[in-house]
């Protein structure tokens, strides 16, 4: 008796693409990778010639048209909220009512619903978490990234399936280091840091930078909102002259562009989570410049010196830093060992779309 082959089945990837974050563009191409064949992509996006390069048999939905979204939830069979911290209202309390109401909406269609690879939070007010623990209390199943989230939906009591492991990008492929090339800044702007804290990091790297003959590479790793962070820093006057006439500024429309220019890096400054974890995989040497607990977080795991934005250490010493780790390339086993465990996003997947 013949077997019969699985039916095809749409499902809307829900996330924040398509805005020129690198990480969000790499959260996504981890994810499709993951998708069993069987399993159509439609895709929430903002710039759909981002999607296109990754997937270009998609189907592109406007990411900021809630009523688009909603109407693409009328013709699938699943729905994936695919990485980041999507449920959080820190960044802004409208874009967590536009997921719960698609998740809702999903489940009162009985639309299969996946949170992969997932933060939880952090949340200003008492009616998000409300709001969120009770909607998540109905979803097929959950991956998170973190363990602060494993553990606030442990407590939670929520009835789903649920795991933890490293943050999704971490599956990438890794890449072999070559270095003698640049000192590489992926830095953005935070109300962690005024004047004087911008000076204290600017001098560390001048500290460093006089005893090596090195370009610095000011990388955009979100292009809207770290693109003009040099050129702001430079009217403020923390530009020196020598520091200007070694700066290149460059922002790359791909993951795979940005590992390309990690290999070639002497040392990787990082602020963003999905910068470290990139750097890592290029083999670069790093030390990451922590404004978030997930950044700790990660860099913690994958054994990556870090400093604390809140609590800058002496010029010195932050130099001191910088310099043990120039030229020094990560721990490969750990962070093959780390790939590895990143692999299990995909079992929640596998177990709900099988």
């Amino acid at each position: 008796m013949a077997v019969q082959a699985k039916q095809s089945k749409a499902v809307l990837l829900c996330g924040y693409y398509g805005e020129h974050n690198l990480g969000d563009d790499a959260l996504l191409q981890v994810l499709l990778q993951e998708l069993p064949s069987r399993l159509q992509p439609w895709i929430t996006a903002n710039d759909s010639n981002v999607i296109k390069g990754l997937a270009p048999k998609a189907q592109v939905i406007n990411r900021r048209s809630l009523l688009g979204s909603i109407r693409a939830l009328f013709q699938v069979q699943g729905l994936i909220l695919g990485g980041g911290s999507l449920l959080q209202d820190s960044t802004s309390f409208k874009s967590l009512i536009y997921y719960l109401i698609l998740i809702v909406i999903a489940q009162q269609r009985g639309v299969p619903v996946v949170l992969w690879g997932q933060g939880l939070g952090p949340f200003r007010y008492r009616l998000s978490r409300w709001m969120v623990r009770r909607v998540l209390r109905r979803v097929q199943a959950i991956s998170w990234r973190d363990p602060d989230s494993f553990e606030l939906a442990q407590q939670w009591c929520l009835p789903s399936p649920m795991l933890m492991a490293p943050d999704p990008v971490w599956q990438l492929p890794s890449r072999s280091w070559e270095g003698g090339q640049a000192v590489v800044l992926c830095w953005r702007s935070t109300s962690m840091l005024d004047r004087f804290g911008w000076q204290h990091l600017l001098q560390a790297l001048e500290m460093i930078l006089r005893d090596i003959d090195a370009p610095v590479h000011w990388l955009a790793f979100h292009q809207r909102q770290d693109d003009e962070l040099f050129r702001t820093l430079d009217r403020q006057g923390l530009i020196s002259s020598s520091l200007r006439s070694r700066s290149h500024s460059f922002a790359f429309d791909s993951p795979t562009e940005v590992m390309n220019q990690f290999t070639m890096a002497r040392l990787v400054l990082p602020m963003r989570l999905h910068a470290l974890i990139l750097a890592q995989l290029a083999g670069s040497p790093t030390v990451a410049l922590s404004y978030d607990p997930k950044v700790s977080s990660a860099a913690l795991m994958a054994n990556v010196p870090f400093t604390d934005l809140q609590s800058l250490p002496d010029i010195r010493l932050l130099a001191g830093l910088w310099r043990q780790v120039l030229d020094v390339p990560p721990n490969l086993g750990k962070i093959e060992a780390i790939r590895k465990k990143a692999s299990q996003h995909s079992k929640i997947i596998d177990r709900v779309f099988d």
